[in-house]
C-alpha cells in the first residue's frame, strides 16, 4: 500500500502536513461522518497516518517505498520508447502501456496511482488529470478498491490495437530514478 499515494502526499510531507491532510480524510471517510463513511478506507487512513508520523516506523516504510519505486521504473523503462510524447493521444497511450505492463507482471497489484503517472511521465499530476478522465469514460481503466488505477481488458484490446496498427511497442518516455520531476515542483 502506497501511504503517500493514500494520503495524496509527496514523500517528502513533514510530520505537521501529514496530520493536517489526515485530519482532513478522516473527516471524510470516518465510518461515523455524515453522508457515505468508508470504514476500510479510514483504517488505511489511519494506519498511514501512524505510520508515516513515527520516525522509525516511517524510515522502515521509506525503505520499502524505495524498493517499490525501483521496481516501478523498471515497469516504465519497459513500456519506454525513448520518443518525446507530442500530443493527447499519444499521452493516453502511454498511461495504458503502463497499466498494461503493470497488469501484465502482477495481475494481484496491477494498479497504479496518479502520483506514479505523474512522476513516471514527468509532469504534473493536474496534466493527466484530462487523460485519465478520457480513459474512464471509454472504460479502459478503473479504479481499484485500492484507490489505484488499472487497465481493464477493453484497455488491453486497445493498447494491442494500437500497436497493431503500427504504434511503437515500447510506449514511454522514462525519466532517471523516483522523484525525477521534483524539480518542477
Amino acid at each position: 500500500m502506497d501511504y503517500y499515494e493514500l494520503l495524496q502526499l509527496s514523500s517528502n510531507a513533514d510530520e505537521d502536513t501529514i496530520r493536517r491532510v489526515f485530519r482532513h480524510l478522516a473527516k471524510k471517510y470516518h465510518p461515523d461522518g455524515p453522508g457515505h463513511g468508508d470504514a476500510k478506507h479510514f483504517n488505511l487512513l489511519v494506519e498511514a497516518q501512524r505510520t508515516l508520523t513515527d520516525p522509525s516506523a516511517r524510515a522502515a516504510y521509506d525503505a520499502k517505498y524505495q524498493q517499490y519505486w525501483n521496481r516501478t521504473w523498471k515497469v516504465a523503462a519497459e513500456a519506454a520508447d525513448g520518443q518525446t510524447i507530442v500530443n493527447d493521444a499519444d499521452i493516453r497511450e502511454h498511461l495504458l502501456a503502463l497499466l498494461y505492463v503493470q497488469r501484465r507482471r502482477s495481475s494481484r497489484q496491477a494498479g497504479m496511482g496518479e502520483m506514479e503517472f505523474a512522476r513516471v511521465v514527468g509532469c504534473p499530476p493536474e496534466h493527466l488529470d484530462f487523460h485519465l478522465w478520457y480513459l474512464r469514460e471509454k472504460g479502459w481503466i478503473q479504479r481499484l478498491d485500492t484507490g489505484l488505477l488499472a487497465i481493464t481488458a477493453e484497455g488491453v484490446d486497445q493498447v494491442e490495437a494500437y500497436r497493431a496498427r503500427g504504434g511503437p511497442t515500447r510506449m514511454i518516455e522514462t525519466r532517471v530514478g523516483p522523484g525525477a520531476n521534483d524539480a518542477r515542483d
